[in-house]
């Protein structure tokens, strides 16, 4: 089976950002779709450009599966009248199946005989389901933003000006909404065809090369990290790399051609991230560094098109950075002539959000929760304060105002400049950290703990006034907000209880009349859901982490290890007769009044045995628990199981002598006590 389906979505230029997403969920769609209409295929390949999205799907069925499929009617005593013919309830279930005398016959379940019959389907030609498939996983990408055009209902990031749908050389007869396949697609913008025919899957893709479109991102990508580090080495220095930057512009051409580009060494003198943030977040060029790591003035730009001309182009580019830079230099030359304790007082013109008040009021609140946070950590509490009073100072700067992915890092230089301790500009820069998924967290205490404060802040003032994330919707990031906090302690290992640091920081929300304890409760419960999941994204079983969080223990860091040493202990053949017995001892534990044992009252050997094994044991678990072995406490607690099937086998638990039935009750509570100091066992799930 060699058939393929070539399916080409030619749009305008899409945001490089929404090009892998996109052409991710076509590829499910695709697969969903084919699966779920019974049509078997290979392998799907997906290629993508700003212009175009590509799917192949290789060795794709013929037609559908022919379907066999055993139904059932009504039972035979509904089926059959008195007199052997149909009743209406018989006649109707095979009118509505299609069906006739010869289709059906009766078969016994369960005592009780049915009407049964054989449905078969013959499967449809692949390029008559296709017409319907190609147009429904367009139709299912959900975007961020999407728009709608030329009077169309359909949705999509950008127009969709063409397509191309072609099974074995054969065009599949696609209607979008008045966007009609065919075989002819276009090459690239400026340098290729407008209309190319294509004959097969092998002329498409040798056509497309022909007319400047390097259709295989992958191919792109390497070729454009060829053609800048040449070009680096061509001045004699080096690409200072940003693996983002690279994969956006990817995604921004066709036909990549790298060139340098020169710009006053002036501007050399600003802050290192002044100059890099221009080229890179605006004109997505990259920067350039010497052997020391110094940058250089020159930039590396990638076109989207051959080397025609390209010293114009070159030209036009450094002109373009001239003003983006000259921009910069201005900025930061007015900002230096305020310092950022100045700065911080125009704050109070910014509003963070109507009902929790300004910059200053949130400034204020950071400073007065580090102020009684300070209190409760080991840290230098003079280096946590001035960067508390000083970090949301840089907001108000003209330098942020224009290159807003400067905040925090231009508080650092100004501080600096200012003669500040590094340690607090150092915080000042930390205090945002991480700003995004796999981004690096504060290096230093101050900075982190400052970082969460500032993060906690904003997670209770928007729960205060009622505003919490709700299924997919979260215009304020909180869910990120909270992942940062769980990041920082985890990496970081820092012992800080969620509850301790949210009431503190509910405690400068003095002009809100809130339930107190209902907010805390939900952020406690809106920050163990976010710990389950990353837990969980860690290939942590549900049930494991479940039985963690039940630990009285409040460093994410040291959950995560014993959350990881479950996961791998659990795997073996006589984990159930363990949870078996530590189930019988968790559900007992839970009628006992007290923990006080009295040996005494052991009317029966085995008593005295789990009593001193567990002691010794217990006392071994402590230790190894406080030297973070989790594996050989779980071994040293597993060890207790022949003690406690003795214990269960000989006695009676709930004795009839209520002095001995609650002597049992204390020595099993004090057990399962102990069981809780690595997790809690019981919710681990067995079959």
């Amino acid at each position: 089976m060699n058939n393929y389906l070539l399916y080409e979505i030619g749009v305008e230029e899409m945001p490089a950002r929404f090009v892998e997403s996109t052409m991710s969920q076509l590829k499910e769609n695709l697969a969903g779709e084919l699966a779920e209409k019974r049509i078997n295929f290979g392998e799907i390949d997906t290629y993508a450009t700003p212009r175009r999205l590509i799917l192949v799907v290789n060795d794709i069925a013929d037609k559908q599966e022919d379907l066999e499929e055993k139904i059932k009617g009504p039972s035979k005593k509904i089926a059959l009248a008195d007199d052997g013919s149909f009743t209406k309830a018989a006649l109707g279930f095979m009118k509505s199946k299609g069906l006739d005398n010869d289709d059906i016959f009766f078969e016994e379940i369960d005592g009780t005989e049915y009407l049964f019959a054989i449905q078969k389907e013959d499967g449809i030609k692949t390029e008559i389901i296709l017409q319907d498939v190609l147009v429904s996983i367009i139709k299912n990408v959900v975007f961020p933003k999407s728009m709608r055009w030329g009077g169309k209902n359909l949705r999509f990031v950008r127009p969709i000006r063409w397509l191309v749908a072609m099974m074995n050389d054969e065009v599949v007869p696609v209607n979008l909404e008045g966007i009609i396949s065919s075989n002819v697609t276009v090459g690239h913008r400026f340098l290729g065809s407008k209309s190319i025919t294509v004959n097969s899957i092998e002329d498409y893709f040798s056509k497309l090369k022909e007319n400047y479109v390097i259709y295989d991102q992958k191919e792109r990508k390497e070729l454009i990290l060829k053609q800048i580090n040449d070009v680096a080495k061509s001045i004699n220095a080096k690409v200072d790399m940003d693996e983002e930057l690279l994969d956006e512009v990817t995604y921004i051409v066709e036909y990549p051609t790298a060139f340098y580009g020169e710009f006053d060494k002036k501007y050399i003198q600003l802050p290192k991230e002044v100059v890099k943030t221009p080229m890179k977040a605006h004109q997505r060029y990259f920067p350039v560094v010497d052997s020391n790591n110094d940058l250089l003035p020159y930039f590396i730009a990638v076109r989207n098109g051959n080397d025609y001309k390209i010293e114009n182009v070159k030209k036009g580019n450094e002109k373009v950075l001239e003003a983006r830079l000259a921009d910069a230099l201005f900025f930061f030359e007015e900002d230096r002539r305020y310092t950022l304790e100045q700065y911080r007082d125009r704050l109070k013109t910014v509003v963070f959000q109507e009902k929790l008040g300004t910059l200053f009021d949130k400034s204020e609140r950071i400073y007065n929760a580090a102020k009684e946070f300070s209190n409760t950590i080991d840290l230098d509490k003079d280096v946590l304060l001035e960067a508390a009073f000083l970090c949301k100072a840089d907001l108000v700067t003209g330098m942020v105002f224009e290159f807003d992915e400067l905040q925090g890092y231009m508080g650092m230089e100004y501080s600096k400049l200012e003669g500040k301790d590094p340690n607090v500009s150092l915080a000042i820069y930390e205090h945002y950290l991480p700003r995004h998924s796999g981004d690096i967290v504060p290096s230093k205490i101050e900075g982190s703990i400052l970082s969460i404060i500032d993060k906690m802040d904003t997670i209770v003032g928007f729960f205060a006034i009622g505003i919490q994330p709700t299924g997919s919707a979260d215009p304020f990031a909180l869910r990120r907000q909270c992942l940062s906090i769980l990041n920082i302690l985890m990496t970081n290992n820092l012992e800080i209880d969620i509850s301790d640091l949210a009431n503190i920081s509910l405690n400068q929300y003095k002009n809100l009349d809130v339930d107190r304890e209902k907010v805390i409760s939900d952020i406690i419960d809106f920050f163990d859901d976010r710990t389950k999941n990353m837990f969980r994204d860690k290939g942590i079983r549900y049930d494991v982490v479940d039985s963690v969080l039940s630990v009285d223990e409040k460093n994410i860091s040291d959950l995560y290890s014993r959350a990881e040493a479950i996961n791998k202990w659990i795997d073996r053949d006589s984990l159930i007769d363990m949870l078996v017995a530590f189930n019988r001892v968790s559900t007992l534990a839970e009628n006992a009044e007290s923990t006080e044992v009295d040996e005494k009252l052991f009317t029966d050997k085995v008593e005295n045995r789990l009593y001193d094994e567990f002691s010794v044991v217990d006392e071994d678990i402590k230790r190894l628990i406080e030297e973070k072995e989790y594996t050989k406490s779980l071994d040293r607690f597993a060890s207790l199981k022949p003690f406690i099937d003795d214990f269960f086998d000989s006695v009676m638990v709930m004795d009839e002598d209520l002095s001995v039935r609650n002597n049992r009750l204390a020595l099993i509570k004090n057990i399962y006590n102990s069981m809780l100091k690595i997790s809690d066992l019981s919710k681990i799930v067995y079959k």
